[in-house]
């Protein structure tokens, strides 16, 4: 079975927690236990904690990645953790290659606002809201995304870059369309 016909993928937008500093460095919360998305699934607090053991116990890490294209990997996640809020991630965007340049350039001017996981469904039922409750993931990769599922809040980042005017009125642009188009 190929990537793409095995992972799903769960987004994530939240206001003011991922960030950019440095021109490279990024953290935020990739997934939020107990909050529904706009596909009707709620995460459970641990349903991470088996996977991240069996990556760690096999010297392996979850992929940062751009759009959940496992051929356009931007960066490393240096620390993947669960907390009581949530799936807490923190790395670095590769400035060395121009998919990572780009990446922090875009959540600089806002334009990327969003992370989303890509994983496996291990265990999961529905709760008394008839919502799918995931209980236990296979986490593969957390990605950088455009369209987040959690859109009641936005990323903000830190930092310069050489274009930065041009992109944060693309943004706009962009944010602007996404309201006009959120009030049809």
């Amino acid at each position: 079975m190929s990537y793409q016909a095995d992972i799903e993928t769960k987004f994530c937008r939240l206001g003011e927690e991922i960030t950019v500093t440095e021109g490279s460095q990024i953290e935020g919360y990739a997934s939020l236990f107990g909050a529904c998305d706009q596909g009707g699934d709620v995460v459970a607090k641990g349903a991470y904690a088996a996977s991240l053991k069996a990556l760690a116990a096999d010297g392996r890490r979850v992929k940062m990645l751009w759009q959940h294209d496992p051929a356009q990997p931007i960066g490393i996640w240096d620390e993947v953790r669960e907390d009581a809020r949530g799936l807490y991630v923190k790395g670095r965007l590769l400035d060395s290659t121009q998919k990572g340049r780009e990446a922090a350039a875009l959540i600089e001017a806002g334009a990327i606002d969003g992370l989303s996981i890509g994983y496996r469904t291990k265990k999961a039922a529905k709760n008394d809201k008839g919502q799918r409750l995931l209980t236990e993931l296979e986490l593969w990769e957390v990605s950088l995304v455009t369209f987040p599922m959690l859109p009641s809040a936005r990323v903000g980042a830190k930092g310069e870059s050489l274009h930065a005017d041009a992109l944060r009125n693309m943004a706009a642009a962009i944010r602007d369309a996404r309201q006009e188009l959120a009030q049809d």
